[in-house]
């Protein structure tokens, strides 16, 4: 696929776009066709071209395909919401595309982590092996917070938000390095050429549609998750960071609770990383990944 002026495709992927649910999906690529599937799904506000380097690394063993969401890096875009249960619906036809018979290997991150084990919760037979790293930490949210949810949604349809520029990507880039001091310089422009592109006038936008930033008027109700969890059949790694503030957020006993859901699971804490794990330790993540699939 040629993709839009202004974008930059990362080393060594390779670029493909797919109809899901009326959508046009686009979907990066590390490894060849005849290996092992292994999809991988990003976070919110993330991009499918953030696995890069994760998916090089598993491009010698796996056939890697990483999905921009809807509404992500060059994904379309569509409507002025964004509803949650359309990314695991969005899941469910993709893998049906990519894999019509045999069950496959999942990675999630954060976001993508939520959406990939409710999928394995509803569609246990589709899954072979999850992977969900610094993922399900979701705080649940008291009925309280109700009117100001919704509230909240009514006044972003009225006055949506505006999309992000920055003057260049060597910009992005530093951005980018001040918000997580572990990239280096060059993994900073890395990804911040898979999270803008440029526009005629030169600025750089993001890769993601504003309307992310609306607030949701669904509360999260994390007993609603549970249900689902325990579901689950697929043998489940969860890859953590040490230092991840989402994590510290919703602490270890609420953690663990989530977890037990989990019939088959196992963890591994990365140390000297935090929520952004594939982008701060990648090599460690992939070496994980590898271990736990072979297991």
């Amino acid at each position: 696929m040629k993709l839009p002026a202004g974008s930059i495709q990362p080393a060594g992927a390779r670029s493909s776009v797919l109809r899901v649910r009326g959508l046009r999906y686009h979907l990066w690529h590390w490894g060849r066709p005849d290996k092992p599937l292994l999809v991988c799904c990003h976070g919110w506000l993330d991009t499918g071209g953030s696995w890069q380097f994760v998916g090089s690394a598993l491009a010698e063993q796996f056939h890697v395909v990483a999905p921009d969401w809807r509404g992500f890096g060059f994904s379309e875009w569509c409507g002025d919401h964004y509803w949650f249960p359309d990314y695991v619906a969005d899941l469910d036809n993709l893998l049906c595309q990519l894999s019509p018979t045999d069950p496959v290997l999942l990675v999630g991150h954060s976001m993508g982590g939520q959406a990939t084990s409710l999928f394995a919760g509803v569609r246990p037979d589709r899954v072979r092996r999850l992977v969900l790293l610094d993922s399900l930490l979701l705080p649940d949210a008291p009925p309280e917070r109700a009117p100001k949810a919704l509230g909240g949604w009514l006044d972003a349809l009225r006055d949506p938000p505006q999309q992000r520029v920055y003057p260049s990507f060597e910009e992005l880039a530093r951005r980018i390095a001040k918000r997580n001091t572990r990239l280096t310089p060059e993994r900073a422009l890395a990804v911040a050429r898979v999270w803008g592109r440029e526009r005629a006038d030169g600025q750089i936008e993001l890769l993601a549609d504003p309307r992310h930033h609306t607030h949701n008027p669904i509360l999260y109700r994390a007993a609603e998750s549970y249900a689902v969890w325990k579901q689950v059949t697929a043998p489940t790694f969860f890859l953590d960071a040490a230092d991840s503030p989402l994590r510290k957020m919703t602490g270890e006993d609420e953690l663990a609770r989530r977890r037990a859901c989990f019939a088959d699971h196992r963890q591994v804490v990365i140390d000297d990383c935090g929520h952004m794990m594939h982008h701060d330790q990648p090599e460690q993540v992939a070496d994980e990944i590898v271990r736990f699939l072979h297991a």
